[in-house]
């Protein structure tokens, strides 16, 4: 009876502080230290939430930036890859639809087409793009919004973020930041 009553003890104490005050602890110091993190890293403009900064949103529409294609359709609730392997017939299917619709949606692109216009990400929301694969849509989005290639792709240029810590992935630009920043230029 005695171990009994020790292990229910040591089960109130433990769901005590492993179910509500280690999980309070930690939203309370991320919520001071990382609050825009802990809030899901939204973008607001104008008072508006315009989405997160960590998640790809579709953009329809030739006078917008487009994002890498999403494997879950951008829905944040079924985050998935392809799982199709690169030599799959399905993924070779996928990749040619998806460099004939880029064929038709910005004309003909010459044989460099940047791979990340083409293909998923690993979670299927991967928000930035390349600065090439930002540049490759810069003819559609110019001809549809009047803005000049030039000021389209300073533009890119002042969005395109470097090498994390200046050694780690690729340079990058975040098309919800460059849509917006874009939605400013109109």
């Amino acid at each position: 009876m005695k171990s009994l009553m020790t292990a229910i003890r040591a089960s109130v104490f433990l769901m005590i502080l492993c179910g509500l005050i280690y999980p309070l602890a930690t939203t309370g110091f991320a919520q001071v230290l990382f609050h825009n993190q802990a809030e899901g890293s939204l973008v607001t403009q104008n008072g508006n939430v315009q989405g997160s900064e960590l998640l790809a949103q579709g953009f329809k529409g030739p006078q917008w930036f487009h994002p890498r294609a999403s494997a879950a359709k951008y829905d944040p609730t079924a985050s998935a890859a392809t799982n199709a392997a690169v030599a799959s017939k399905d993924y070779v299917k996928t990749v040619k639809d998806n460099v004939d619709q880029l064929k038709k949606e910005n004309g003909n692109m010459g044989n460099t087409i940047p791979a990340d216009l083409v293909t998923t990400s690993g979670s299927g929301f991967d928000p930035d793009v390349s600065p090439e694969a930002a540049k490759a849509q810069v003819p559609r989005i110019a001809k549809a919004t009047g803005i000049s290639e030039d000021r389209l792709i300073t533009l890119i240029n002042q969005q395109t973020k470097g090498r994390s810590l200046g050694i780690f992935g690729d340079p990058r630009v975040n098309v919800l930041d460059l849509n917006m920043a874009l939605q400013q230029l109109k």
